[in-house]
């Protein structure tokens, strides 16, 4: 075998480091791109952002300082002085007047009025303190509180915290037993604390603690404590049996179920912490002249821009590691400005492209939605697939129907009888409104749905209507059921 030296010509694709920034921009959210920016701002000199408000007000202000200057200098160089010249502060806003030590303080002391959030465990916990409790029964209660779920139940048996309090005496070095009974006897105390219902282990209970709270004189309270007696029969809407179990009439039994409607089921939900998550739109959509505009949120393009100071700074000649280094800087900003400038022309090529697709969800909502997938954008907009995908990722379109991620307007579709396609994003909402205007007696089976959705020329399974159904949280026919 003979060693030889030859040259061969090839194409490949290489990421540069520039190709990589901008595939990582592509994919960043809103909140991501700022913390980005300010990550480049902090560390690139040579990078700032433009700030026209502030740039102007600092302008006018210069402008009135330097006036003020020119008057006291005119004023100090004629030949009569005035009596009073020109101050910042009267004497009367330095020295005030306080006979006494026990004047009004300098500065006015104000309440905070500001709320903060109080947790389910810490609101049962101060209340739990006001009881009068053994050393042993406020551990327990302690330990009954800690394992309160969410909403409100007690999400363990009595033996597991009987067996706890045990451990913790010993490690404590007590010498006392604790029975189940102590344990049950401290639970009812804290059911009863405010809310009512707190540490209830099934909906039943829960239910039935706050109708023993209620007034002896309320309305189909006993009624009420009847029905709960033979819960599962009101659960499972056996209305023949829970009738004939119970001694009531239709009329009893709808009374009672509407006072059961005004109690709380879950009644930890108001002490979750339920902060707003909320989310900037990236992409502005809206209707004028009759046709779909679509425009960049102006308020989360960062306007950027190469420092022109430093910038001049680098025109010298020679060849020293500072301005070799500025050098640099600059064209690493200059490779960023360019990188945010194609991320925001390339969002709303794809959102523009989006829009034209789905006019018809624009102008009657998501019953006109029409199946769409990446590919067909991609084709459309002379872009990979994956690129389509990047830009759709953590990104938000307001429109007049409301906020969407851009990834909502894709969808797969399902064939019609008459050949087209159908999106299952639309068929969802046909769905839902069946179900909305069923009679509330008399719902719609699955299979009743399908033959609907057939006879508006949408060919679905009766299990595919029962998948769709369940993604919408919406439960069966025999669940939505209302016999009283």
């Amino acid at each position: 075998m003979k060693l030889s030296v030859g040259l061969k010509v090839a194409n490949s694709l290489s990421l540069t480091p520039q190709l990589q920034q901008a595939i990582r921009l592509l994919q960043l959210s809103s909140l991501e791109l700022e913390q980005e920016i300010q990550v480049q701002l902090d560390s690139n000199p040579l990078l700032e952002k433009i700030e026209e408000q502030a740039s102007i007000e600092s302008l006018s202000a210069l402008n009135e300082l330097e006036q003020e200057r020119k008057d006291l200098t005119s004023e100090l160089n004629a030949d009569h002085l005035p009596d009073d010249l020109p101050v910042d502060t009267d004497w009367d806003d330095v020295y005030t007047h306080q006979p006494t030590s026990l004047g009004a303080a300098e500065f006015e002391e104000r309440e905070d009025n500001r709320q903060q959030h109080v947790s389910l465990k810490a609101h049962m916990l101060e209340q739990v303190n006001l009881l009068h409790f053994s050393a042993v029964d406020q551990l327990i209660a302690h330990c009954i509180i800690d394992s309160l779920d969410d909403k409100g139940f007690l999400d363990c048996e009595l033996s597991e915290i009987t067996l706890s309090v045990q451990h913790l005496l010993q490690g404590m070095g007590y010498d006392e037993d604790v029975e189940e009974d102590e344990v049950l006897v401290v639970l009812k105390h804290i059911q009863r604390l405010e809310p009512a219902g707190i540490g209830a282990r099934n909906l039943a209970e829960c239910l039935a603690v706050q109708l023993e709270n209620l007034p002896l004189n309320t309305v189909n309270r006993r009624e009420a404590m009847l029905l709960l007696r033979h819960y599962e029969l009101l659960i499972s809407n056996e209305l023949p049996k829970l009738v004939k179990q119970t001694g009531l009439n239709a009329e009893q039994l709808k009374s009672a179920v509407e006072l059961l409607k005004t109690l709380k089921a879950h009644p930890g939900i108001e002490f979750e912490n339920r902060d707003s998550d909320y989310q900037i739109p990236d992409v502005v959509v809206a209707k004028k002249s009759g046709s779909w505009h679509v425009q960049l949120n102006q308020d989360v393009m960062p306007k950027l821009r190469v420092n022109s100071f430093y910038a001049g700074m680098i025109k010298r000649a020679d060849q020293s590691d500072d301005n070799q280094y500025l050098r640099n800087q600059m064209l690493e900003a200059k490779n960023f400005i360019k990188s945010i400038d194609e991320r925001h022309k390339t969002l709303l090529k794809v959102a523009t492209c989006i829009v034209e697709h789905q006019r018809a969800f624009f102008e009657v909502g998501p019953e006109g939605m029409k199946p769409l997938v990446l590919r067909d954008i991609a084709e459309e907009v002379e872009l990979h697939e994956s690129t389509v995908s990047r830009v759709t990722t953590s990104k938000y379109m307001l429109t007049p129907r409301g906020l969407y991620e851009l990834k909502y307007f894709f969808s797969s579709h399902v064939g019609t009888i008459s050949g087209g396609e159908a999106s299952s994003t639309a068929i969802r909402a046909k769905i839902k409104k069946m179900i909305a205007d069923e009679n509330i007696r008399k719902p719609l089976s699955d299979n009743a749905i399908a033959n609907m959705l057939k006879d508006e020329g949408i060919d679905v399974a009766r299990r595919t209507v029962a998948k769709y159904r369940e993604s919408l949280h919406i439960p069966s026919s025999s669940e939505r059921k209302v016999l009283i």
